[in-house]
């Protein structure tokens, strides 16, 4: 007599789902969450080209003392620089066929509406690619090549942190600054093994990838949104106005050329001094995890209270203490470069933005029918966008202090 099993009936038991997704992805967003909570805030008066706001630069030094009956001081004027803040242009779709969007709810089963998934979905990649960009330059590079060959790309274990499986990516030549030939490449594997990671790209067989290439999102070199790599800096042009020209235009800046070194508490107070020096105050100091175990370690040497601190916004941290009367947090964040502190004037920072990401439904649908130079297809594509710039009114409030050995 022959036994139904389940593997009979198979084809005909449906599946039955648990309630939700079990998510395998990283997806910490707490600097962005901070900034727009606790900085100076964000504005959606951002029309026209620029965002333009003045700083000023000199004193008027027409003052002094005189003798009786001596000429006056001549009369001086303050200086005023002129900064222009651009908007960067952020972009995310999703595509679903018809029979996605006719049939996922009407299945009583399904754990979820694929559309509702997969926009929800888009919207936390979209939020979490704006993090990262907040610690990065308008470059937007996600790694830079120790190596590599025609398909592959390696780097160090600890600068691999932005490559994902599936992320499409353009690869810049060091040596020529041009744009490599053969892609998009899409990221295939990611494996790391002494110390080294190495990602394999897709297509690659026309690459050549050396050691100082890079790679950005495609499309988005130069065009991502400006953040603390480059407002922290004592170097280069930030919203139009140039260092070399206005020496004061320069954040405060502790490195050792590349060599890591041990944390020091006295290394992070001179770096809260020297800004403090310059007319700022740090709010939050943002690092890695393993900064942050690096402080923690000091903190127990020296016997200290270590328990993680509530601060304004619901947000903890370690405390840090600058002796100018108030405790500063030091809070973590994968997104954070390895190896360095932030220290951050979230007084002087701004969000400039036309609105929080929207559908783009300028021609009065939230979707558009797909159709490409093959014809048209029973699937529809929606666009979510934002403009957007994080902007900084005093960059010498702003601070860095690199090159920190990580426990």
């Amino acid at each position: 007599m022959a036994t139904t099993t389940l593997a009979v009936v198979d084809n005909i038991l449906k599946e039955v789902y648990e309630p939700s997704i079990r998510d395998q992805l990283q997806s910490d967003v707490k600097t962005l969450k901070r900034l727009e909570s606790t900085s100076e805030g964000v504005t959606s008066e951002v029309g026209g080209k620029y965002v333009v706001f003045p700083i000023r630069t000199r004193r008027n030094h027409g003052l002094g003392a005189r003798a009786e009956n001596t000429p006056l001081p001549v009369a001086r004027s303050q200086k005023y620089a002129s900064a222009r803040v651009q908007l960067a242009y952020n972009y995310g779709s999703a595509e679903l066929t018809g029979q996605t969007m006719e049939l996922a709810d009407k299945n009583f089963q399904a754990f979820a509406s694929a559309l509702q998934q997969e926009l929800e979905g888009l919207r936390q990649n979209l939020t979490k690619d704006m993090n990262r960009q907040t610690y990065g330059t308008a470059a937007g590079v996600i790694g830079t090549a120790a190596s590599g060959t025609n398909t592959t790309f390696v780097l160090a274990d600890a600068d691999a942190q932005y490559f994902e499986l599936g992320m499409i990516l353009d690869i810049y030549d060091l040596s020529t600054t041009s744009l490599h030939t053969g892609g998009p490449f899409e990221v295939t594997t990611i494996a790391s093994s002494g110390g080294n990671t190495t990602v394999t790209i897709s297509p690659g067989t026309s690459v050549a990838i050396a050691v100082g290439d890079t790679a950005h999102r495609w499309g988005s070199k130069d065009l991502e949104t400006i953040g603390f790599k480059a407002i922290c800096d004592n170097t280069g042009t930030l919203y139009n106005i140039d260092p070399t020209v206005e020496p004061l235009w320069k954040a405060v800046v502790n490195d050792n050329s590349g060599t890591p070194r041990a944390l020091s508490e006295s290394m992070m107070i001179k770096l809260a001094d020297d800004i403090r020096k310059n007319g700022g105050r740090t709010t939050v100091i943002w690092t890695t995890p393993g900064v942050r175990r690096a402080y923690f370690n000091l903190l127990v040497q020296q016997r200290r209270f270590t328990n993680t601190k509530d601060f304004e916004g619901g947000f903890t941290g370690l405390a840090f203490s600058a002796g100018d009367g108030g405790d500063i947090p030091v809070m973590d964040d994968w997104d954070c470069q390895p190896n360095r502190m932030y220290y951050i004037n979230e007084k002087e920072l701004k969000i400039y933005r036309e609105g929080d990401w929207s559908f783009m439904n300028r021609d009065g649908s939230n979707w558009q029918r797909k159709i490409t130079s093959e014809g048209s297809f029973d699937a529809y594509t929606t666009m979510y966008y934002k403009y957007c710039q994080l902007g900084t009114h005093r960059r010498n409030s702003q601070g860095r202090l690199a090159d920190i050995t990580e426990a």
